[in-house]
Formats: C-alpha cells, sequence, structure tokens
C-alpha cells in the first residue's frame, strides 16, 4: 500500500499517512483541492484534486496519474519529498530565501479527536492559577520589601508612587503569566502543569504544535472571555469543537494528551480522578468563600445595631 505525504498551509509536510487517513481528512474538509500530495512513483508534488481519484471513490474528478508528467520512474529524485513547493513556486534570482519544510513525525491526523469539556478546562485552570499565584505572592512580597526599605531610607514613598509601583508589579505579572502559558504549550508535552495533571493539551486547529507566541498571545486573549461575564470561557461547553472564545481568536484546540498521536485509543472522555478531587476542592473553598463573606455581612449588621 503506498505511502502518502502533504503539505498543511503553512507548507509544513506530514505524513507517511495511509490512504485511509487522506480520505478522512478529505471528508472532514482538511485537504483544500490545491493542497500539494506526494506518493511514491510521482516526480513532483501535485495538488491534491488531480490524485483524489485513487483514494475518493466517489469524486468525480479522474485521477491523472498516469500522466506522463506526473510519474517517474522508481528513481524519482530525492529533492520531490524534500520540497512540494519545487514545482508550484519557480525560484527567482528576486525571491526571498525560503526556510526549509519541517516534517513532524509524532502528529497523526488519522485518528479520534477527544476534545477537553468545559470541566477538564476548569480544573486545569484552578491549578494553574494557584501555581501562577503563589509565584506572584512572591512577587509582590519582594517588591514589597524593596518599597519598605525605600520608605525606611526615603521617610516613606508618596501615594503616587506607591500606585505606580503596584502597577508595574501587575504588569509584570501579567507578562510572566502569558510567558509561561507561552512556554509551557510550546514544550513537547504542549501543555501547562495544569493542563498535564488533568491529561490534555494545546494544539493548532489542524492538530499540530502551538509555538511560544501564539501561546502567549492566546493568555491575551482569554481578556474578552473575561469581560463579557466569562461567556467566553463557557463556550468551550457548548461550542462544536469545545473551542472558547479565545481558541476561535487564537485558532487552538484543547483536547487530550493522546489526541493526534499514534495511540489516540488511549485517549479518554471522562473527567478523571485528578480533575474530580480539584473541581470538588474548588467547590469547598466556593462555598467557603460565600460563608465568610456572609458571617461578615452578619457581624457588620450587629455591629450597626
Amino acid at each position: 500500500m503506498s505511502k502518502w505525504y502533504y503539505s498543511d498551509y503553512q507548507r509544513n509536510r506530514h505524513g507517511p499517512v495511509s490512504a485511509g487517513d487522506l480520505a478522512n481528512l478529505h471528508a472532514n474538509g482538511q485537504l483544500a483541492p490545491d493542497t500539494l500530495v506526494w506518493r511514491e512513483g510521482l516526480a513532483q508534488w501535485q495538488p491534491w484534486h488531480t490524485l483524489m481519484g485513487e483514494v475518493v471513490a466517489d469524486t468525480s474528478r479522474p485521477a491523472l496519474a498516469s500522466a506522463s508528467f506526473m510519474t517517474a520512474s522508481s528513481d524519482a529524485p530525492a529533492s520531490a519529498l524534500a520540497n512540494p513547493y519545487t514545482i508550484a513556486e519557480p525560484r527567482s534570482p528576486y525571491a526571498p530565501p525560503q526556510a526549509p519544510l519541517v516534517r513532524n513525525p509524532d502528529l497523526h491526523t488519522g485518528g479520534e479527536v477527544v476534545f477537553a469539556g468545559f470541566w477538564k478546562r476548569v480544573a486545569a485552570y484552578f491549578i494553574d492559577a494557584t501555581l501562577l499565584g503563589v509565584v506572584g505572592a512572591v512577587l509582590g512580597a519582594a517588591i514589597g520589601g524593596a518599597i519598605g526599605m525605600g520608605g525606611s531610607l526615603n521617610d516613606g514613598l508618596q501615594t503616587n508612587g506607591v500606585l505606580a509601583i503596584q502597577a508595574v508589579v501587575q504588569l509584570v505579572s501579567l507578562v510572566l503569566a502569558a510567558c509561561y502559558a507561552g512556554w509551557f504549550y510550546a514544550s513537547a508535552e504542549q501543555a501547562t502543569p495544569g493542563k498535564m495533571a488533568i491529561g490534555i493539551k494545546v494544539v493548532r486547529g489542524n492538530g499540530g504544535p502551538v509555538g511560544f507566541w501564539r501561546g502567549f498571545t492566546r493568555y491575551f486573549a482569554q481578556i474578552p472571555s473575561s469581560l463579557i461575564l466569562g461567556i467566553g470561557f463557557m463556550m468551550a461547553g457548548f461550542t462544536e469543537r469545545k473551542q472558547a472564545l479565545h481558541d476561535m481568536m487564537c485558532d487552538t484546540l484543547v483536547v487530550d494528551k493522546w489526541a493526534y498521536t499514534a495511540h489516540p485509543e488511549r485517549q479518554r472522555r471522562e473527567l478523571g480522578t485528578v480533575a474530580v478531587v480539584i473541581l470538588v476542592l474548588c467547590g469547598l473553598l466556593v462555598v467557603g468563600m460565600g460563608v465568610l463573606i456572609l458571617a461578615a455581612i452578619g457581624l457588620a449588621v450587629q455591629a450597626g445595631h
């Protein structure tokens, strides 16, 4: 059985995949007619619409693989596989240099994908928020200590100066949190510690890696989700691919850690023990805070009388 390769819109080469995998990608609308594909026996990469007849039985376009300009002997040049854009973009002395295509052998697009639902994401967010809160507290204590030392030396700081320092601390904390997200999403696990604990990861819309800057930007894209009373986050509970608003803005998906790998059968739809424990702790924390608020209101009312 022939093994196929295909190129995505970012000019990344994927494969080898089976003809069945290509048929699934075609059925899901992930192969555009002009997507370049290649298999053994072809001299160069060819547009998908000219070869889909070999894979998709009900296509009305016949395969043209037998044409002389598409076939080659068994000693076809290796460059045919190395650069799918050789025929599509003739080189010019005035053309900018092109980076070589990078093949990701760990990306498997033919299997089932289990998307992470709203509650798994809540549990992961709680873990990450706790870790970032600890880091923020340490940072705040360090800045506060510096302010205290400065105040003892200069007989105190003006109110405006304190407010400015607090604003700087908040901005630094925000940037650090975005770097935290970007760095972990660009790692081999494609997930922050919270998402690792829950067993989920963040990928591109086509299953590929996110990269640092997309992960960095995705963190700030959560701001609109917060500004509309959290509705942007809740969208992950009812959209088709469990995407929140910031996922749609950044072309990302949150999926099971085994999605787009060679073992999609290991994916889990259930919450899992860690997620359940974290959600229970979240519930207890919310209830406890509610009780404390009610107690504080009661004390204030009694003091008023």
